[in-house]
């Protein structure tokens, strides 16, 4: 049978099927197996199947003794908005579908506060269309009514329909309110278009919302999403009075510009001030520590999350788990992720790039099965997750599988996949079918498509293909300094000197300077840095002892420097001397010296860690005893006597 609902006295099919199954379950489903508009994999459980299993729940009984068949009309519909209320907070879609059909039946859909309810329910419900339907269902339209429509559009993640049914609103001559006006900011911060929200901002202020505590909060943060970091300062610093939103918002404004030391600032004062902190918070914040390695601060942090009872949220469970992966402590991010017991979707895909990154290949194929199973539907970032991890174990068969499943999803392949195809392909040797799927692309190749391919021309020596890529870049115009040093170490491990300076020409002609690599290690409280060749350290004479020594022991178990990795045009003996000293030596040189013994040895770097540096850590780790980790700009390396995780396919 199908829901019914009336409007101006007719009956109005709503995209519900409601039946039972054969254990007398209740079914909801629409009748083509689909409902136009309607997000059907927002909805839990089962997510991407033609029908909704809702779980087994005791029916919502209304018998002549329950309050709802009172005389009394106005303590009804009251009773009626408290127990949508109720329902809201638990969730229970089958309940809250049996108390709208009696809502119909009663006729309480005319009371725009039951209205605001209900649409609320199907707002929390991740069903906005529901909320749009009772919305234009609804013959008189108050303030409350458009705020729910609007806040229900823009809390699932339809940020245009937010704007569209706010100029709506306008045009029927209702003004915002503080409920209104922060919906729709929202909305701006999520699509990005920080012109409507000024409009917006400018419009609170003529109204006398400006110095609203909410409204004034909302539009930080919106200016925060947008990148327009110095107006969120500017509304923050002139705020009369602030809450958890505006300090959360400007806090993940700092971060997402990157500015990790004014973000850590802010959370500090924010609690030498005693002002209250939510999840949203100590998410950036960890997200801070993770971006910087700043492992020990992290642990801190997240003892403050277990301190305030937010360390079961899943918007800090997935930070704490990037956090401790990027630190190169994979194993702690195992427990983050085991210990929390509702993930969202965002839980496991750091969990998945995490595996990927650390060479857990198999445990990430496993991470996606077991989210079929409990019915968590992949996005577009979960497929770039797997495909990442099998670009960097050498699975093609496996790469291509999950490339084509994306479709079995209703995923269409964006720019990052094909970019992971080709670095899938390319590191595999297999670069006609690189080329070949840089051709089928529906969209022009990227500069990071193209990166990919020349990393792939690296790896196997083709200067002919490197040199075809090289030209394609150039008709791209400006590109990053990084793809110009990649065609650059091209041309020299080719032996054409010349190419390779014309490449470094051009970055300079504009105005671009390669990026120093730089290494780096935490100890206690205090980061340590190098650059090849430092020796600005207090500690520089005790660290160029130690390699010395380190370079004895292991030319005498079978290690002989490669000096083809020195791509400048200088003689074998300079060569020599140039390799021995590069930032990851210096770094874990200064960790032997440090560190206590049998603790692991935690290096990251900017950049890639060059083919004779990686062979040197494995026999490092031979002769020391002990475990290195070694995180580049792709990947981490974890060596143990002698050998690494990246099974030398990197």
């Amino acid at each position: 049978m199908f829901l019914r609902l009336p409007k101006n006295g007719h009956h109005t099919s709503w995209p519900f099927r409601y039946s039972t199954d054969t254990n007398h379950r209740p079914i909801i489903s629409s009748p083509d197996h689909k409902v136009e508009g309607l997000m059907l994999h927002q909805i839990p459980r089962s997510s991407f199947q033609p029908q909704i299993h809702i779980p087994p729940s005791k029916p919502l009984r209304i018998t002549p003794q329950n309050p709802l068949n009172e005389s009394n009309f106005e303590r009804n519909y009251r009773n009626v908005c408290n127990l949508l209320l109720s329902i809201t907070r638990s969730r229970s879609l089958f309940k809250g579908l049996q108390l709208h059909a009696h809502i119909v039946k009663s006729g309480f859909l005319t009371i725009h506060l039951v209205c605001h309810h209900l649409m609320n329910f199907y707002s929390k419900s991740q069903l906005p269309h529901c909320s749009r339907q009772i919305f234009e269902e609804t013959p008189v339209k108050s303030a409350t009514t458009w705020s729910s429509a609007i806040s229900a559009f823009a809390q699932n993640e339809l940020p245009s329909l937010a704007i569209d049914y706010f100029l709506r609103m306008l045009d029927d001559g209702l003004r915002p309110d503080d409920h209104i006006f922060p919906s729709a900011t929202k909305a701006c911060g999520i699509l990005s278009r920080c012109d409507i929200g000024q409009s917006i901002h400018s419009f609170a202020v003529k109204t006398g919302y400006g110095g609203d505590v909410f409204v004034g909060s909302s539009i930080v943060d919106m200016y925060a999403k947008c990148g327009e970091i110095g107006d969120a300062r500017k509304m923050f610093d002139e705020m009369p009075e602030r809450n958890v939103v505006s300090w959360s918002g400007m806090i993940y404004g700092y971060t997402q510009m990157g500015e990790d030391e004014e973000a850590l600032r802010l959370f500090k004062q924010a609690l030498i001030e005693d002002l209250d902190v939510n999840d949203f918070t100590f998410s950036s914040v960890v997200r801070v520590c993770g971006n910087s390695t700043l492992l020990e601060l992290g642990k801190q942090i997240h003892g403050l999350c277990l301190k305030m009872s937010y360390d079961s949220s899943s918007f800090v469970g997935s930070s704490l788990i990037s956090m401790y992966s990027k630190c190169g402590v994979i194993e702690d991010a195992y427990l983050v992720f085991h210990e929390i017991p509702i993930r969202n979707l965002g839980m496991w895909n750091s969990m998945l790039i995490a595996c990927a990154q650390h060479a857990h290949t198999e445990k990430a194929f496993n991470l996606f099965k077991q989210m079929e199973g409990v019915g968590m539907k992949p996005n577009f970032i979960t497929f770039l997750c797997v495909l990442y991890a099998c670009s960097h174990a050498g699975l093609v068969e496996k790469g291509q599988f999950y490339f084509e499943l994306m479709k079995d999803y209703g995923i269409e392949p964006r720019a990052h996949h094909y970019v992971s195809m080709v670095d899938l392909l390319g590191r595999a040797g297999k670069l006609k079918d690189a080329v070949s799927i840089i051709k089928e692309m529906p969209m022009e190749p990227t500069e990071s498509v193209w990166g990919a391919l020349l990393t792939g021309c690296r790896i196997h020596g083709d200067t002919e293909l490197a040199s075809f890529v090289a030209d394609r870049v150039f008709e791209l115009g400006p590109v990053s300094s990084g793809i110009h040093v990649m065609l650059s170490n091209a041309y020299a491990a080719a032996g054409r000197y010349e190419d390779a300076a014309r490449a470094r020409k051009m970055l300079r002609d504009q105005g671009v300077k390669k990026e120093t690599g730089l290494s780096w290690v935490e100890e206690g409280n205090r980061i340590h840095t190098f650059a090849a060749g430092d020796r600005s350290h207090p500690y520089t004479k005790e660290i160029y002892q130690k390699l010395e020594e380190l370079g004895e022991e292991m030319e005498r178990q079978g290690y002989i420097a490669d000096t083809s990795f020195v791509l400048r045009e200088v003689n074998s003996q300079e060569k020599n001397r140039s390799i021995r000293y590069h930032s990851e030596r210096l770094a874990i040189a200064f960790g032997l010296i440090s560190f206590p013994p049998k603790r692991p040895i935690r290096v990251m770097k900017n950049l890639r860690v060059c083919g004779d540096c990686h062979t040197a850590i494995k026999f490092i780790s031979k002769c020391s005893g002990r475990t290195i980790i070694v995180r580049d700009n792709n990947r981490f390396h974890r060596f143990e006597d002698g050998n690494c995780s990246c099974r030398d396919y990197w």
